[in-house]
């Protein structure tokens, strides 16, 4: 790649957001405008139309989203639970239940759709998540359980080698503590997906993980848990620009 190629990867990256936000559903249109007002963070939308790509792709049926007031990442997950479920391409479902689940049914609560396990520390991120999926349309088939604890805690409780997919977004601490689990959660051939991975979006960012003399908590973080991910002999790992970086990481 030539320099002239270099400098047009920041017009590209706004071509991308800009196609992607046009064709996004009203469900997300109305949510990116309920998250504003709130002041919530907003993530990037090709993650988002990426992230529900990912679900449809993997025929997952059982996903752990761990987040910050992450109510764009939750909506591309259940969207795309909706369309493995649509699709019929599911095998039997295994709900991960947990000592004390907090769960929110959905329309379809006999476990004939998909399960989202939303795990958020934040009192008004959880409370918004719980919101958005009470404001969805009746043909959702997911259902959600909406928890509101910091994931070094509730992760642990949670049954091993049930879930096929684990996101993660927010403040630093929700990566290290999902990475800590991953293995023993994910099923065979698993993936664990982690947002911001460059470390742009934090509240103290000072470019990320591009700029070496950013030593917020965040940057920090990132920095090591790369090297450690990249260097587990139980994962396969890519490192990809979509958004501000998502590293997937697929159990061996």
């Amino acid at each position: 790649m030539n320099k002239n190629s270099y400098s047009n990867l920041a017009k590209a990256w706004d071509f991308v957001e800009n196609t992607v936000l046009e064709g996004q559903s009203q469900d997300m249109t109305r949510l990116r405008m309920e998250a504003q007002e709130a002041g919530l963070h907003q993530g990037s939308a090709a993650q988002a139309d990426f992230l529900k790509m990912l679900v449809a792709l993997t025929c997952s049926t059982s996903i752990i989203a761990i987040g910050t007031g992450s109510l764009v990442e939750t909506l591309a997950l259940i969207d795309g639970l909706d369309r493995v479920y649509a699709g019929g391409q599911t095998g039997s479902y295994t709900p991960g239940p947990a000592s004390d689940p907090k769960e929110a049914p959905g329309p379809h609560s006999d476990h004939s759709g998909g399960q989202l396990t939303a795990v958020d520390s934040s009192a008004q991120g959880i409370e918004a998540i719980r919101r958005l999926f009470t404001n969805l349309s009746d043909h959702s088939r997911t259902t959600l359980r909406a928890v509101n604890a910091p994931a070094s805690v509730f992760l642990p409780r949670l049954n091993a080698g049930v879930y096929q997919m684990i996101v993660v977004a927010g403040e630093a601490g929700n990566y290290q503590a999902a990475f800590d689990q991953a293995s023993r959660l994910l099923s065979d051939h698993g993936l664990i997906v982690l947002t911001d991975m460059l470390a742009m979006e934090g509240p103290d960012a000072q470019g990320g993980l591009v700029n070496p003399a950013d030593r917020s908590d965040k940057a920090v973080a990132m920095r090591t848990l790369l090297d450690d991910l990249v260097s587990d002999e139980g994962f396969d790992t890519s490192l990809i620009p979509v958004g501000t970086g998502l590293l997937l990481a697929q159990k061996r």
